[in-house]
């Protein structure tokens, strides 16, 4: 998240333009996309990890560390394949002007070469979640964006004798960092971290494995890249109202990213826990740190909401140079809609963290597509075009907080419901 929030200040503070913030706003989508095609393996990894940890089986639990490599490679070479022969059409689908797509396309050629390595960072990172660790984990994406950090910077405005590149300079930074994630995960998990070291003895297929990984994987990452196709499917609605609407959207977006950032944390351990509690049959403490996570997550969430209502245009200035003063503005009067979704997000997310950990991915990935493509994508259409109730951006965030609230109460309903404690991985 921080890559890209690092992408998008220097962007908008020194390659100053709505094409360029038009166009970052599309790489944002497109790489949280292309790392979360990974959860296709990844969630199935981490609930039966957590599982085989809970129940105390550490040496089954490197078993499934080193199958849900087989996977990954074969979906890395699949994204691969598609991104260098049909980035142009995939980003023609998007609606951004001529200048925002060509700049899009120019940024994509550089990563991907490096999602081999991304799927290297996603899966081990999944595993030593599972088990975990998260402090090896936090130290591997901090050395990934203190990289982004200096070479995206060094290469966009000069520094240390470097050509000063612009919009390059951002793209081979972000391909720098995550191929430099992927090589300390890959000599973590060589080394055998956590006792989930991944070795050759261990990579012969394993059909039965690799059967348990992924018929919980597939629903789970289907529900991921649900979410982020719709996001998808929103963003090139938005990009349709022009550069302003798309600059501000992106700007906006980038902020109420920053929300995000307790709610994945909660998410993440609400996910390790459910799955280890449940793993070593305790059903009563996998609710309970549920319920402790979403109350946490909650009151953090509310008070960045405040902070949302009150201090969005000074918050959307840092990342936009004042000269843009059309897309503050917006931004800011985005942002007060995001204020509303606090609540709604951190039980959201926290909620189907744990229902991931418990292998009950179904039911998430159900409510996700019911209420985008019922709620966000039809009605963010009729609110923002210009045919119908022609509210622009603003609009399309109310639709988005439409949904993110009917599927915090379809995720409320099915923890109450308890169905996902009896979930077999």
């Amino acid at each position: 998240m921080m890559v890209m929030m690092v992408d998008v200040y220097l962007v908008g503070r020194y390659i100053v333009g709505e094409a360029e913030l038009a166009a970052v706003g599309l790489i944002a989508y497109t790489l949280w996309l292309l790392s979360n095609v990974f959860e296709l393996v990844c969630s199935g990894t981490t609930a039966v990890v957590a599982r085989c940890i809970g129940a105390g089986n550490r040496a089954e639990a490197r078993r499934i560390a080193n199958q849900s490599l087989i996977p990954g490679v074969v979906l890395a070479a699949v994204v691969v394949v598609i991104g260098l022969t049909m980035t142009p059409f995939l980003v023609g689908l998007m609606r951004l002007r001529e200048d925002a797509a060509a700049l899009a396309i120019s940024y994509l050629d550089y990563i991907w070469p490096v999602i081999p390595l991304i799927m290297l960072e996603r899966v081990g990172i999944a595993c030593l979640r599972a088990s975990g660790n998260m402090i090896i984990v936090f130290l591997v994406m901090a050395v990934v964006n203190l990289v982004n950090v200096l070479l995206s910077t060094a290469l966009v405005v000069g520094w240390f004798g470097l050509p000063e590149l612009g919009w390059d300079g951002v793209a081979i930074g972000t391909a720098a960092a995550h191929v430099t994630g992927g090589v300390l995960t890959l000599l973590l998990m060589s080394r055998g971290y956590a006792g989930l070291g991944w070795s050759w003895k261990f990579l012969r297929p394993d059909a039965e494995r690799i059967r348990r990984i992924l018929r919980i994987g597939i629903p789970g990452g289907a529900d991921v890249l649900s979410v982020i196709g719709c996001h998808m499917a929103f963003l090139a609605i938005i990009n349709d109202l022009g550069d302003l609407a798309a600059a501000a959207h992106n700007v906006a977006l980038r902020l109420e990213s920053m929300a995000y950032l307790p709610a994945a944390g909660l998410t993440v351990a609400a996910t390790t826990l459910t799955g280890q509690f449940l793993g070593a049959g305790d059903r009563q403490r996998a609710a309970r740190c549920l319920v402790v996570a979403c109350m946490i997550g909650s009151v953090v969430l509310m008070a960045v909401g405040v902070v949302f209502w009150f201090a969005g245009y000074y918050l959307a200035i840092v990342f936009v140079d004042a000269t843009n003063s059309e897309v503050v503005t917006l931004a800011a009067e985005l942002l007060k809609i995001a204020a509303y979704g606090m609540l709604p997000l951190a039980l959201q997310m926290i909620l189907s963290g744990g229902l991931r950990g418990a292998g009950d991915t179904r039911w998430p990935m159900v409510f996700t597509i019911v209420s985008m493509l019922g709620l966000r994508l039809p009605l963010a259409y009729v609110l923002s075009s210009p045919r119908h109730y022609d509210m622009g951006v603003v609009g399309a965030w109310w639709a988005m907080l439409l949904d993110m609230t009917v599927r915090c109460w379809l995720i409320v309903w099915r923890f109450r419901h308890g169905g996902w404690q009896r979930t077999k991985v």
